[in-house]
């Protein structure tokens, strides 16, 4: 328990008691098996009376359209279930890299997170991103190794691809009975006993059994591995096992509990969701070692007024605190805002205070969702995740607080999108229809955004890849009835300057009467990439007055926005305004946001710009007979192969490489085509990268 919150504050209409609470995500990469574990959660919980499948388009975490016809999870499911007397709040997350804003913004209000891994496919490449967002956001985790009875499972090979590839403790806290088509049950390591699941129940009555002598000897080296590890966090177990001697079970659970709550350690279980085997004890796991919403530390965030440091504790007596994590559009009840109340409780009918927009809000109705169900709530408790109707100016990562004790928390970031297409509506008519489903779906998803191109007038919509567009046009047409014309696919491309300059320029017209007068002089230099954009003020002696020096920014920020090579912003520099001059009567505010724009345009010219294009971190898994093929095509796409690994047992290779977007447009028809429909693959954001120069100049005289 974290040591801040050993005193908290329960109501009395409160049902679970704040320690035996879980708020948990499930978390992997894409077809590792998230969705399938999620329905066997709720079919044991007593939620669900019929496991849903992924295949069939039965699951009941993928309740849209859009997910039930192509099998994958697009946007975060919430539900809630109860697992010995536990409140297990889950929430079930994408693994396509597209949707990765969905896994983002669940884990920053998650207190725990099941990963799952294939125990074919071992540590994959989006396994690596959500790992990274879990340790960003300090999020406990228990490895759930999925998929045991398929052909080329090795439990024993993800646990060490985990150590190696994420750098984690991980600690198998059960082993396997057999493997592939033997896949039997589970050895549990702590309390010694073997664990079958009987096919004919759905695997809801497990038959526990002594461990068999021809595993005893496996149980033992992972019970020895494990209080090895626990050793170093916790110094009773270190001075039992100095002494050679064997903890006790409750010590060797209480270490475990700490050291998992802590981040030091992940234990490893293993077992198959789709066959019903393992997925019991993964839930008696989740009790026992993930967190409560007691042991985290006081949410931290800022006072909005003082910008000082603040902090709210857990407690459903405490202020009012919570944090909206989504937002989605309800075909029946309007706007949702999710939320996770982190101190105090939410009424129905309360008044809230929103920091953001120094309005007052208005709580409607209050929802416990369960996937796209919901059930009525009059009072939401400290710790729990639910979702309120009436919130109008709320967004994504926006506090809502008592307003006498306002605080900020902190938010959450999003990546910035890659692809670009042009949209328009086929009739006329639907003009104002897509403008308004196109922002109401860019309120649902900060990975999304939408805007003019005032050179073209198109509308140009902006996402994480060709599938993220492709979803939000399916969801335009089905939730909207707006029907839009496309056009290709574009890059969302980059401009940097290669040295210092400087700039000097008058902006100056004259019509009769009042004229306008801006004169701005300033210097320009490149930073480390990923440093954004600096703009400081060093004019001394009243040149330019201090009420012109914010406006002068703005028209630099705009120009950097809208590029001066290809019409790409802007990035990577600092900007020093050093002298410019004023007129008493003609100066204003547009002009020298106009004289500040030039001078930023003449000083970036004058300093040369480069192009940059977004490389992704590309891997594909082929059969070994095409691996040639699929090679040589990486490379004809300006690809750079990074690693190759075979697996000789199932003649399969993994082809890992750096391939820029731009070259990715198709892929998935080019890579079908190639291995006769055998290889898949699964691509990444990894960095921004300079553009050869034949390239960067066909790419100028498309801007044209």
């Amino acid at each position: 328990m974290a040591e801040d919150n050993k005193t908290y504050s329960e109501a009395p209409g409160r049902a679970t008691p704040l320690s035996m609470v879980r708020n948990i995500g499930i978390m992997a990469h894409i077809d590792a098996g998230k969705t399938t574990l999620s329905e066997r959660i709720l079919y044991y919980c007593g939620v669900n009376y019929k496991i849903g499948e992924v295949h069939e388009g039965t699951a009941t975490m993928d309740w849209m359209e859009q997910e039930q016809e192509r099998g994958i999870t697009i946007t975060s499911a919430a539900t809630t279930c109860m697992w010995n007397n536990h409140r297990i709040n889950l929430i079930d997350t994408p693994g396509h890299v597209d949707f990765t804003a969905e896994v983002e913004r669940s884990l920053r209000v998650l207190d725990g997170a099941v990963a799952v891994f294939c125990a074919v496919g071992k540590v994959q490449p989006q396994t690596e991103t959500v790992w990274r967002q879990a340790l960003k956001y300090k999020v406990p985790v228990i490895a759930f190794v999925n998929k045991m009875d398929r052909t080329g499972a090795n439990f024993d090979a993800v646990v060490n691809d985990m150590r190696f590839k994420l750098g984690a403790t991980a600690v198998p806290i059960m082993v396997p009975i057999g493997a592939e088509a033997e896949f039997a049950g589970i050895v549990d390591v702590i309390d010694n006993r073997a664990i079958y699941f009987d096919g004919d129940e759905m695997g809801a009555v497990m038959r526990i059994e002594e461990v068999p002598a021809e595993f005893k000897e496996k149980r033992e080296a992972a019970l020895t591995h494990l209080v090895e590890c626990l050793a170093e966090y916790d110094d009773e177990v270190m001075e039992i096992f100095l002494a050679d001697q064997m903890p006790e079970i409750p010590l060797i659970k209480k270490a475990l509990r700490a050291a998992v709550v802590a981040g030091e350690v992940v234990p490893v279980a293993c077992g198959t969701a789709f066959k019903n085997k393992g997925v019991q004890p993964l839930l008696d796991a989740v009790v026992s070692y993930l967190p409560s919403p007691l042991d985290v530390p006081e949410i931290e965030g800022r006072d909005p007024f003082t910008e000082e440091p603040a902090t709210r504790k857990v407690g459903d007596m405490e202020p009012f605190a919570a944090l909206v994590f989504k937002i989605m559009n309800d075909p029946f009840v309007g706007k949702l805002s999710f939320f996770r109340v982190y101190s105090g409780t939410a009424e129905r009918g309360a008044t809230v205070y929103n920091p953001r927009t120094r309005k007052r809000e208005r709580l409607g109705r209050l929802l416990q969702m369960h996937a796209n169900s919901r059930e009525e709530r009059t009072v939401v408790y400290s710790g729990d995740i639910a979702a309120a109707v009436g919130l109008k100016n709320v967004t994504t990562g926006d506090t809502i607080c008592l307003e006498d004790i306002p605080i900020v928390l902190e938010s959450m970031s999003f990546p910035e999108p890659v692809i670009s297409i042009a949209v328009e509506p086929k009739s006329a008519a639907d003009r104002d229809k897509l403008y308004k489903g196109l922002g109401s779906l860019a309120e649902e998803d900060p990975t999304f955004n939408m805007r003019s191109d005032e050179e073209t007038g198109q509308t140009i919509i902006s996402g994480m890849g060709e599938l993220h567009l492709e979803i939000i046009l399916d969801r335009l047409f089905r939730e909207h009835k707006v029907e839009a014309n496309t056009g290709k696919p574009q890059v969302a491309y980059r401009e940097c300057i290669n040295k210092a300059a400087e700039s000097d320029c008058k902006f100056v017209r004259q019509s009769g009467g009042r004229g306008q007068y801006g004169h701005v002089v300033l210097t320009i230099e490149p930073t480390e990439r990923g440093s954004g954009i600096t703009i400081e003020n060093k004019v001394v002696g009243g040149t330019i007055p201090k009420e012109y020096i914010k406006p002068i920014e703005a028209g630099i920020r705009e120009a950097a926005a809208t590029g001066v090579l290809a019409g790409s912003p802007v990035i990577d520099f600092s900007i020093k305004i050093i002298d410019g001059s004023y007129h008493p009567v003609d100066s204003s505010e547009m002009a020298f946001k106009i004289a500040g724009s030039m001078a930023f345009k003449d000083a970036a010219k004058k300093a040369g710009l480069f192009l940059l294009e977004p490389i992704m971190k590309v891997e594909v898994t082929t059969p070994d007979e095409n691996m040639g093929d699929i090679i040589g095509d990486i490379t004809s796409r300006r690809g750079s192969i990074a690693e190759v690994d075979s697996d000789s047992q199932n003649k399969f290779t993994r082809v890992a490489a750096q391939v820029p977007l731009s070259e990715l447009f198709g892929y998935a028809t080019a890579i079908r085509s190639l291995s006769k429909g055998r290889a898949s693959y699964s691509m990444e954001p990894s960095h921004f990268e300079k553009v050869p120069k034949s390239i960067e100049e066909t790419i100028m005289e498309k801007n044209k």
